[in-house]
């Protein structure tokens, strides 16, 4: 690819064109930021670790959105990050006012951009940012459930003691305190968790991963996760660009899947160099439809909340 563009040069944005350029994932990546210095300056930073982490991708920050035309991915991560006692839905409006400008922006210049949503309310800003790019469905995708099924597969290897490299989880729905961890889908080296682990055990580490985002806001106090995050959407970018045809939990656009329209909900996806080639959709329980039909729900009520 030759051109990835990340929005927002804050932890998340920082780390995620910094993962973007030492992948090799592109001959350039552009750090925009309104803020006057901050991506000059963090992008030459990064730039001048080329020659230690071997990379020769460019790194360049800036103001305008000018030097963003002909992107091939643009990353938002734009917008206010939480802080404690504030839950993603309290974002709701600043950053739905900030995604749908920045949207606006650097949508005409990119035409054919696949653009990957991280800023909360993930599921709502995607639905923001398709909404004001006009960009087919399958070129419009949140970063969501790969992070949340990561937590949860962290706490399952540590409660094993056993490699997060054989550990695959799958957690569906809305990004945060709603999302739907599937159990019965998750397992190491092909063994269900729920022959490994006792199932009252189980619901502890689902609360825990569900409330993954929240307890490390209240560790740092004045700021939100950004190394994981950063990770995760940096693994759907590498899928678009490698066309790797990798089936990852994102936030996608429904039409009718489990049935649900007009949104973006968490579900496996097929990931390539189109975005998303298709949606996978899952024999689910009634319980477990349920459950995500209530997930639904609250990003059906946020994106009536903004009236657009």
């Amino acid at each position: 690819m030759k051109k990835i563009t990340v929005v927002g040069a804050g932890n998340v944005g920082a780390t995620a064109a910094q993962r973007i350029a030492e992948k090799h994932l592109a001959e350039n990546v552009v750090l925009l930021d309104i803020i006057e210095g901050i991506p000059q300056g963090k992008a030459l930073d990064m730039w001048e670790s080329a020659p230690v982490e071997e990379f020769d991708t460019s790194v360049i920050g800036t103001n305008d959105y000018a030097d963003t035309a002909g992107s091939d991915i643009i990353v938002i991560t734009a917008g206010l990050a939480r802080k404690p006692g504030m839950t993603r839905d309290d974002l709701l409006m600043k950053n739905a006012e900030i995604v749908g400008s920045v949207t606006e922006q650097i949508a005409p210049g990119s035409p054919n951009a696949v653009i990957v949503i991280v800023s909360n309310p993930l599921d709502v800003m995607a639905w923001v940012s398709m909404k004001k790019s006009k960009f087919p469905k399958n070129r419009v995708v949140g970063m969501a459930g790969i992070l949340d099924s990561a937590r949860f597969r962290l706490f399952i290897a540590k409660e094993l003691n056993v490699s997060v490299k054989d550990v695959h989880a799958l957690v569906l729905g809305g990004h945060g305190d709603s999302m739907v961890p599937l159990v019965r889908y998750s397992t190491v080296s092909g063994i269900p968790i729920s022959e490994l682990i006792p199932e009252s055990r189980i619901a502890e580490l689902v609360d825990r991963a569900r409330n993954g985002g929240i307890e490390i806001v209240n560790f740092l106090k004045t700021g939100s996760a950004y190394y994981a995050p950063s990770s995760s959407a940096v693994e759907m970018v590498d899928a678009i660009v490698k066309n790797r045809q990798r089936i990852l939990p994102c936030a996608a656009y429904l039409e009718g899947e489990y049935g649900l329209n007009g949104m973006f909900v968490g579900v496996p996806v097929q990931l390539g160099s189109n975005g998303i080639e298709k949606i996978i959709e899952l024999k689910l329980t009634d319980q477990e439809l349920a459950e995500l039909h209530r997930s639904a729900n609250d990003v059906k009520a946020n994106i009536e909340k903004l009236g657009m």
